[in-house]
């Protein structure tokens, strides 16, 4: 049976790359929400948590939007992680 985790157990691959991309920018995760949602996307500062925490799984569609926020290719957020780079 396939599982869809990480190797490291985690449900997504760049959830830490956007907590170091937020963190470089000198935001709260509830600020990263209320960006995405002006954005149109209907993201809670719990969803970012978990997202960052690799606890939630993430959509294409929510992809495209950190990627659009943060200014980066997508290839980017899936990176190996940045904050041992």
């Amino acid at each position: 049976m396939f599982i869809n985790k990480s190797p490291d157990g985690k449900n997504n691959v760049c959830g830490r790359n956007i907590a170091y991309m937020r963190k470089k920018l000198n935001i709260s995760q509830r600020e990263l929400a209320e960006r995405l949602q002006l954005m149109g996307y209907d993201m809670d500062k719990n969803a970012i948590q978990r997202i960052e925490s690799g606890q939630r799984f993430i959509t294409d569609i929510e992809i495209q939007a950190f990627a659009d926020l943060f200014d980066v290719d997508i290839p980017v957020l899936f990176d190996n992680d940045m904050s041992e780079q």
